[in-house]
């Protein structure tokens, strides 16, 4: 019966345990998916055993002392039947206590047995940081749970005396006055309301004494939480903390210690006052012991509290930069001269052809306009990417083509069997535009069409995304629909590997699972059918490794004709000394550690561990060593893509807006303050994004992906440092400061938007285009570093009061010390700034020709590339305008060889 009961209570969860196997095992983790069970089949098997023995015997010896010390009434239950009693109570409370601790602590012990020493003490108890992040969270949950055990045990030891009282009549409480008299005559010392009290009096005293002895552990562990303490001028255990409380805590322990003796003594005694003496004293220590610490917060630390803090200021901001990986950022001078010239332009025209001017949000929107091509296509993120185009590494703004299920029609068969999946990607240059001012495409339509070979996609097939919420069923009688043409519907049927097949039980598994009868009496569904589950990235990731915390962000990769996803995986902790948290939690550690690569079209999803000095990636690889893969083993089509996160990235750039400042003094006064820049996105003055750019560093030969953020001083307009990270090959997640000199006032992005509000022509332009019937869009201000100077860069964007119009590119502005350009495109505000480039002017006097060279046709080719070179660039055809330079070059150095030969 118990069986049964269990069996029906359980199915749902019976159902979930072995669809979640087969899936695991279906995308190579099971071992994974078992690791948790075989843990908690090795803790919980022991730990009932024992506590249920425990219990038992502890109910045992209440019956027995009750029967030997309590004159009864009569026995309404048998010795047998008490002891089932006290076996099932035993049972009971033993379950619910195993299933508590084995479903909290689980992946506590595991973090606890393998734990990876950080080789870095803390300041005050000087124990590895390990301590504090691997085995302090198990112990605090350990002794919790003790203490929460103690007073369930005394819940159930005044039940048992309630069933013991019930089933055992006390004789006192027996209105049969005939037998009180008999039991008084044959026991005329026994008095069963003191003996009653007696006993219950021992069995306090033995979970009393149990609890102060924890409670005492329980201040061990307080002490160690002192590291974290809000009390002082910054994060951690302060003056106070260290010369107070912690004494305190200190004689708290001795005090549980001595509260167990009293209450041993005074039970025997019978004296309530010494039983009370110890807890007593503990509240007046913790009264005593706040006053002291108020006392010499505010009259000892505060009138002296940088002398009497600078120890502890000294620790938050060393621990709190190697909690943030902030501890090695290279910092370098940053001259911000303003004698920049067209030929250090030249110089950087890698740099220069990579200046984004398309912003990703009205991008997003042309995306979902123009390539949208369905109503149920949609394009829900735009990321920005590098690929290699044509020798040239190219910034470009990617986004798949996914199905949106809301838009689909409801029909069962229509959502899970017909539209399995997006299809293809838009792929935009982040700096050209069309002559409508709109991006220009290098992937576009369906299927998806490119005239650059590394770009051409075999499998534009996307059945693992982020709106692929819904589960899918392919390989059925239906044919799914692939895509449209024309007026028809192209149609196909899944050749990846992905899915679990719906033969024997399974059919029957998968309808109960997902709720849908259908699955199991549709006719279209075979034998050889599969059903994919999990589709959605993020959640398909989270299934997987729970204990990994995602990014909101991730982004399209194309190699080798297929398309991946990569998912930033982060791991983090509450639990690093000294460290300030960030956000509103207590969260004071992270580390992007985990590159997750997702296949679209078959759902392969490999962890890559990125960052092997991380301690806690570490202790997981050891955990789950089937789940982690080194990043030596990724792919290098797919390795040349990884970014480092902006999520991460942002997080730092706040943190290190205060912990730059080294010196105590100036972080006590907080003289120092950065803030992240300001700019006006729109109309509307916001903070500054982090930004992504293909730029080549003052001290570096070549072009890179950096991501990049400008810091002010706090309250003030002007530069004061760039913050950068890079992103490729070995230079990968190396962390950079470039300070602008303190000597000489530097623009910031604010004094920049200023002085475009104050120009007169663009201000008159915006006036007229800020009418009703059309508004301007301020895109974001670019903060570009070009030798040793600054450039800003702003695209502006014009769009009509319509739902159905797209924001253009209408001009681009150009900020360069107090000069301002504000033209049609890049190329020709750069001009206005620093000059056109000329044409090459190559004379050679046609007396000197010799009739074998046709010198007049070469110099009349030359004249037509550089045209068309200078067509290009205005186009963003930079793969053309290379090309059209080289063969300049060429035609050039020919020409000079000549005019060289004949003099």
């Amino acid at each position: 019966m118990v069986a049964i009961i269990f069996l029906f209570t359980s199915f749902t969860t019976i159902i979930d345990f072995i669809t979640d196997y087969q899936w695991f095992k279906e995308v190579g983790y099971d071992k994974v998916f078992l690791t948790k069970l075989m843990v908690q089949l090795k803790m919980g098997i022991p730990i009932f055993i024992v506590l249920t023995l425990l219990i038992h015997f502890y109910l045992l010896s209440i019956k027995k002392n009750y029967n030997k010390r309590i004159n009864t009434a009569g026995n309404r239950i048998s010795e047998k039947g008490m002891n089932r009693i006290a076996l099932g109570i035993s049972v009971v409370v033993s379950f619910l206590t195993t299933m508590t601790i084995t479903g909290n602590l689980w992946f506590e012990l595991l973090k606890f047995l393998n734990a990876t020493p950080f080789h870095i003490l803390d300041p005050i108890f000087k124990k590895d940081i390990s301590f504090y992040m691997f085995k302090m969270p198990f112990l605090e949950q350990i002794y919790y749970l003790f203490i929460s055990f103690i007073v369930f045990l005394g819940i159930v030891t005044v039940v048992f005396y309630m069933i013991l009282m019930s089933v055992r009549r006390p004789a006192i409480f027996d209105r049969n006055d005939e037998v009180e008299d008999n039991v008084r005559r044959i026991y005329p010392n026994m008095n069963n309301g003191k003996q009653l009290l007696n006993i219950a009096l021992e069995q306090i005293t033995i979970l009393g004494v149990i609890f102060f002895v924890l409670l005492g552990l329980g201040y061990v562990l307080k002490t160690y939480d002192l590291l974290y303490s809000p009390r002082g001028v910054a994060y951690g255990a302060s003056f106070t903390d260290i010369h107070v409380t912690l004494w305190v805590y200190r004689a708290k322990i001795l005090l549980s210690i001595f509260s167990a003796v009293l209450l041993i003594i005074g039970a025997k005694r019978k004296k309530l006052k010494l039983v009370l003496t110890g807890p007593i004293i503990m509240i007046a220590i913790s009264i005593l012991g706040n006053a002291v610490a108020l006392g010499v917060q505010n009259f000892i630390v505060a009138p002296d509290e940088i002398s009497k803090e600078r120890t502890y200021l000294e620790h938050n901001i060393n621990y709190t930069k190697m909690a943030y990986g902030l501890d090695k950022i290279e910092e370098k001078d940053f001259p911000a001269t303003r004698d920049l010239t067209r030929e250090d332009l030249d110089k950087n025209i890698k740099t220069i052809k990579n200046i984004r001017i398309n912003d990703y949000r009205p991008t997003k929107q042309f995306y979902n306009q123009s390539q949208g091509i369905r109503l149920y296509y949609q394009f829900p993120d735009v990321d920005i990417d590098r690929y290699n185009i044509d020798g040239q590494l190219t910034q470009v703004f990617l986004s798949g083509r996914e199905i949106n299920e809301g838009k689909i029609n409801e029909q069962w068969i229509n959502q899970h069997l017909k539209y399995t999946h997006g299809y293809g990607v838009a792929l935009s240059l982040v700096n050209a535009i069309t002559s409508q001012g709109q991006p220009e495409l290098l992937i576009k339509n369906i299927p998806p069409k490119s005239d650059i070979e590394s770009l051409k996609i075999k499998y534009p097939q996307i059945y693992f995304g982020e709106l692929t919420n819904n589960y899918v069923i392919t390989n059925t009688k239906e044919k799914e629909f692939d895509y449209p043409s024309g007026g028809q519907n192209e149609e196909t049927f899944y050749e990846g590997s992905a899915g679990i097949h719906l033969g024997g039980i399974n059919k029957l598994l998968y309808a109960i699972k997902e709720r849908s009868s259908k699955i199991l009496i549709s006719g279209n569904i075979t034998k050889d059918s599969k059903i994919l589950i999990y589709r959605n990235i993020k959640d398909r990731a989270k299934k997987i490794a729970p204990f990994i915390y995602y990014d909101d962000d991730p982004y399209l990769v194309i190699n080798d004709g297929k398309l991946f996803w990569i998912l930033d995986g982060y791991t983090v902790s509450e639990n690093f000394p000294y460290a300030k948290p960030f956000g509103e939690g207590r969260t004071n550690y992270i580390r992007n550690s985990v590159k997750v690569v997702i296949d679209a079209y078959n759902g392969d999803t490999t962890y890559y561990v990125v960052d092997k000095h991380d301690p806690v990636i570490k202790s997981m690889m050891k955990i789950f060593p089937q789940l982690f893969t080194s990043v030596d083993k990724m792919p290098e089509g797919i390795k040349s893509h990884i970014r480092y996160p902006q999520t991460l990235f942002d997080i730092q750039a706040n943190v290190y807006k205060v912990y730059h400042m080294n010196n105590t003094e100036v972080f006590y006064q907080q003289e120092d303050l950065w803030d992240i820049a300001h700019e006006i996105y729109e109309q509307e003055k916001r903070v500054m994004e982090s930004n992504y750019f293909i730029m080549k560093l003052p001290e570096e030969d070549k072009e890179e992906f950096l991501l990049s953020i400008p810091y002010t001083p706090k309250n003030k307009p002007n530069l004061t440092a760039l913050f950068m990270a890079r992103n490729d090959g070995e230079n990968y997640g190396k962390l950079i400061i470039y300070k602008m000199p303190k000597q000489k006032n530097v623009y910031g992005p604010m004094q920049i938007e200023s002085k475009i509000d104050q120009d007169t022509t663009i201000s008159k332009e915006f006036s007229l285009w800020g009418q009703k019937g059309s508004t301007y869009i301020r895109g974001n201000l670019l903060t570009i570093p070009i030798e040793n100077s600054l450039l800003y860069i702003e695209p502006i964007y014009l769009k009509a009061d319509n739902e159905n119009s797209l924001p253009e590119v209408k001009r681009v502005i150009v900020a360069y010390g107090d000069r301002i350009a504000y033209e049609e495109t890049l190329e020709k505000a750069l001009d206005q700034l620093f000059g056109e480039v000329r044409t090459p002017n190559v004379t050679i006097p046609e007396e000197d020709l010799k009739d074998s060279v046709d010198v007049k046709g070469m110099i009349e080719r030359a004249n037509e590339v550089f045209v068309k070179a200078q067509e290009a660039q205005r186009n963003g055809k930079w793969a053309e305008y290379g090309k059209y330079l080289d063969e300049l070059k060429g035609l050039l150095e020919r020409l000079n060889q000549i005019e060289k030969g004949i003099s």
